[in-house]
């Protein structure tokens, strides 16, 4: 079963009975977003000991961003010394360092160093923003008792993230592409992730922004597709309460 956020939203669940005993959620688009470009850009070159007016920034970062940022659009051209990577990007953490900062270094740029730092702001807590909905979304869901994961594909750990963010105690189990050895829409990630929680795929929800997530029902779980929000506004993560037979 795959729901939009309108279905959700139209959905009745019983006060009395628990809809499910887990909840899946993707990490990008769904429960954080990565900084504006342009924040992006300016903290990345103060990184390497250089100052960017912004009009100079801007016009980098709309640079940067067409070219290829992890968190970003697909680029539209991957150069073909770096297919390889591109295609393993979010299987191992080489090769997702080497695919993106091997497209920042086909933007021109006098600011030396300027490709790692962009990568490793990525990599900081700081360069995301969790979406307003996400705190209040899994905190009640961890004191009603329902297990929370995080299945995402990407090639880096994002556990220092949910702690810098107060979020760590909130999250049951990680699923991460690069150590699974998986990739949404892959059952199988959706599957580890069920069997980390301990609980049955078909009591558990998968909430996710992309059709790669919706795979989670070829592995038996419910799934919830949400619409794009800007970083830092809310939503639609509160659907995922009422789902799961939570008092909002």
């Amino acid at each position: 079963m795959v729901l939009g956020v309108t279905d959700a939203a139209e959905s009745t669940a019983s006060p009395s009975r628990r809809q499910v005993d887990a909840v899946l959620f993707d990490f990008h688009g769904t429960l954080a977003q990565v900084e504006d470009p342009v924040a992006w850009v300016t903290a990345a070159a103060a990184a390497c000991g250089a100052a960017l007016d912004r009009g100079k920034a801007t016009i980098l970062a709309d640079r940067l961003v067409t070219a290829g940022r992890a968190g970003g659009p697909v680029p539209r051209r991957v150069p073909i010394h770096l297919a390889e990577h591109w295609a393993d990007r979010d299987l191992y953490e080489h090769s997702h360092r080497a695919a993106y900062t091997g497209l920042a270094a086909t933007v021109a740029t006098d600011v030396e160093g300027l490709a790692d730092a962009l990568y490793d702001r990525g990599l900081d807590p700081a360069g995301w923003l969790p979406y307003a909905d996400t705190e209040p979304t899994l905190r009640i869901l961890h004191d009603a008792g329902i297990k929370v994961g995080v299945v995402s594909n990407i090639g880096f750990d994002i556990r220092p993230h949910f702690a810098a963010w107060g979020l760590a105690e909130l999250v049951d189990a990680y699923a991460l592409s690069y150590e699974i050895g998986r990739t949404k829409p892959d059952p199988a990630i959706f599957l580890r992730a069920c069997g980390m929680l301990g609980v049955d795929p078909e009591r558990t929800l998968m909430v996710g922004d992309t059709p790669a997530d919706a795979g989670a029902v070829q592995a038996g779980c419910a799934a919830l597709v949400l619409p794009a929000a800007e970083p830092g506004r809310p939503n639609g993560l509160g659907a995922t309460l009422a789902l799961a037979g939570c008092a909002s």
